[in-house]
């Protein structure tokens, strides 16, 4: 039975490392010693050597190092494939050859900065080992292949490298090496700052998906105190969110469908529905759109699914660009509005297909923009391209914040903004008479995923902006108006989920009126113990509560079952036009029913596919 000695120890001013050794004599035999002057911790054994100093690692001999992919990792389409594969393995000395297939060398020593490390790899936690064993070859490339071929398996699907649990490791690591007189030394290195702020951020948001200006303060004292430079708590915090099981769910079924369409070479009508609509779930959900760009491009890899044709919004796109922007003669000249107005159209269009080549023909025009102007050409001709993305940079402004209105509950926005999206209002209907209802109006309110809630927010936004507009009213007004439907939907939301948690527990009927009352008076006790409300329950929003309740029951025990066993898309879409009920509800209630009944969720997208 092997045996294992852990130290623990930090180094420089935010790494903590634990070098754990195991081995049947792990015990009876030196292997590390320490610079004090220098302030360097030697672990070796025969041939092999890594050193912690306060800059970094040096290493030597074999092995390599691995942690959990996390968003900003570098993850090669072999590993993207798998979904089993959840961590990273980098084995020393090993390049990739013309052909993408790995070469082994006997070159394998080196060195890290700290900074590299948990730039490169993960953020917070990451693991090197090594191995002494008389029965691997003597030379290393070799040695290297054997590690691969033993240990490659389980450290690339192992939770416990997310986990950090060293113990399980290096119990399922070390009966891989098939040699009882093995030792086995592996190294974990944690940025105790990164890890300080990934915890805070976890604990507030898996809290309730929603951070309050006090909170994300906090977040910002520890930034700013360890200086975590931006990028690295952005992929922190998207590593966080991607993490919540709601979301994981969510961006997990997302790339399975993209995978399965890769190796069709297409994406059917039924899997691009199924796309948007997670994708109108993610922004629901808060998901980052960072998530969905990188399984975009990794399982694309470079290459479209769609018809090698070129969309018209894409060739309306590069010939604006390419023609008028760069070629013609009034080559410096500014884009009109007509032309603008095409652009801004073939941006809305690109976004809904999920079409990044939009944003690469823009990226191209930046660049040649860069090259004339270098070149010699007017200075002015920039001052044309900002005027592009001018109004784009407006477009994704606008577009998130009414998206975020309409389909997330919770979402306050402020008097600024408000400001900001008149000025935004007035920018785009420059362009043309009523663009902005065209561009962000029109098509959300035949979306069957918005809400009543969030038809509410949208339908007094544009009636107050008109208000305001002709001098009837103030941004102060709407404000006032929007924060009340916020505190409205949050009492709402609060409401139904304790009332039916009340009811599943003590009031299996509730249809008397005594009964409703009783419910009613500890219900709002509750709340008010938890600071959720400070006043009385309107009454009709605690019986819009009580019908809902009712119409979900009626749904679930008497519609729903019929529906399944019908096959009847009709008779779902008729209660969900007529119930009042919100799609996203009634969508959460039947993912919920076949869980719990261990129904195929295949036949759910069947009864779906037709309504999105």
């Amino acid at each position: 039975m092997h045996k294992d000695i852990r130290l623990h120890g930090i180094v420089g001013d935010q790494t903590e490392y634990f070098v754990t050794v195991a081995g049947n004599e792990a015990y009876q035999r030196y292997f590390f010693n320490i610079v004090q002057a220098d302030g360097q911790l030697r672990i070796f054994s025969p041939g092999n050597e890594l050193v912690i100093t306060p800059e970094g690692i040096n290493y030597q001999g074999n092995g390599g190092y691995f942690c959990e992919y996390m968003f900003g990792v570098d993850q090669p389409p072999s590993d993207f494939a798998k979904a089993d594969i959840i961590n990273r393995l980098v084995m020393y000395g090993v390049r990739p050859d013309s052909v993408g297939t790995v070469r082994f060398s006997d070159r394998t020593s080196g060195s890290e900065p700290f900074d590299t490390i948990f730039f490169e790899g993960n953020a917070v936690c990451n693991y090197f080992f090594f191995v002494h064993s008389g029965s691997l070859p003597q030379k290393l490339k070799q040695q290297q292949e054997e590690l691969v071929r033993k240990l490659g398996k389980f450290i690339k699907r192992s939770e416990a490298v997310g986990e950090e649990r060293d113990d399980i490791l290096i119990a399922e690591l070390f009966p891989l090496l098939e040699d009882d007189s093995a030792q086995l030394f592996m190294v974990k290195l944690i940025n105790r700052h990164h890890r300080e702020y990934r915890d805070l951020f976890r604990s507030l948001y898996f809290r309730n998906k929603k951070i309050a200006d006090h909170d994300f303060a906090r977040l910002v004292d520890i930034a700013e105190k360890y200086r975590i430079d931006r990028y690295q708590q952005e992929r922190i915090r998207i590593d966080v969110m991607y993490r919540r099981p709601s979301n994981k769910r969510i961006v997990d079924e997302y790339r399975s469908i993209l995978l399965a369409c890769n190796a069709k070479g297409e994406i059917s009508p039924l899997d691009n529905a199924r796309l948007t609509r997670l994708k109108t779930l993610s922004v629901r959900n808060k998901i980052p759109g960072a998530l969905f760009y990188t399984l975009d491009e990794m399982i694309n890899k470079g290459r479209s699914l769609e018809s090698s044709r070129e969309h018209d919004y894409i060739a309306a796109t590069r010939e604006i660009l390419e023609g008028i922007f760069f070629r013609e003669i009034n080559i410096e000249s500014r884009i009109d509005r007509a032309d603008m107005l095409k652009l801004i159209r073939a941006k809305k269009t690109a976004m809904e297909e999920r079409d990044h080549t939009f944003d690469k023909l823009m990226l191209d025009a930046s660049k040649k923009c860069d090259e004339k102007i270098r070149d010699g050409a007017d200075p002015g001709l920039l001052n044309g391209f900002s005027y592009v993305i001018t109004y784009l940079d407006r477009f994704d402004s606008v577009s998130n914040m009414i998206s975020q209105l309409a389909f997330m509950e919770n979402v306050r926005i402020s008097e600024d903004m408000l400001s900001g999206l008149l000025e935004h209002k007035a920018a785009f209907n420059n362009l043309h008479e009523e663009c902005f209802h065209a561009l962000f109006i029109r098509d959300l309110f035949s979306n069957a995923y918005l809400g009543n809630f969030g038809r509410r927010k949208v339908k007094a936004l544009m009636e107050g902006l008109v208000a305001i507009e002709a001098h009837w009213s103030t941004i102060e007004a709407l404000h006032r108006q929007l924060h009340e439907i916020d505190q409205e939907e949050r009492i709402s939301i609060a409401l139904l989920e304790h009332v039916r948690e009340r009811i599943r527990n003590f009031y299996s009927k509730f249809s008397t009126r005594s009964d409703q009352e009783a419910l009613r008076r500890e219900v709002v006790e509750e709340l008010k113990n938890k600071k959720q409300i400070t006043a009385d329950i309107p009454d009709r929003l605690f019986n819009e509560t009580i019908f809902t309740i009712k119409k979900e029951a009626m749904y679930l025990h008497s519609l729903l079952p019929q529906i399944i066993a019908e096959r009847n898309v009709g008779l779902r879409e008729d209660f969900l036009e007529n119930s009042g009920l919100d799609r996203f509800y009634v969508e959460e209630l039947e993912r919920e029913y076949y869980e719990r009944n261990g129904l195929d969720f295949e036949d759910l997208y069947q009864i779906r596919k037709g309504l999105s």
